[in-house]
């Protein structure tokens, strides 16, 4: 069966929703990436300031260390 003829096997509220849901997948999926992205970029910038940067914003060496060492995808 072609393309073509399985569209036309389904009603077109069908075939609108299953490209609606790659779609949102596939957005759904480039802003992930762009959250840990952001995150990994986040976590070398606190890994890299210096003593009076970290009091400035509020939280130890040991704090920013241990954020600075989680992978990319932990929140």
């Amino acid at each position: 069966m072609t393309m073509r003829a399985e569209c036309l096997d389904r009603p077109p509220a069908a075939t609108l929703a299953r490209g609606r849901g790659f779609r949102a997948f596939v957005a759904a999926a480039f802003t992930r990436l762009a959250e840990w992205r952001e995150r990994a970029e986040q976590r070398a910038h606190l890994a890299g300031m210096d003593e009076r940067l970290l009091k400035d914003i509020g939280i130890s060496a040991v704090e920013a260390a241990r954020e600075a060492d989680k992978p990319f995808w932990k929140p």
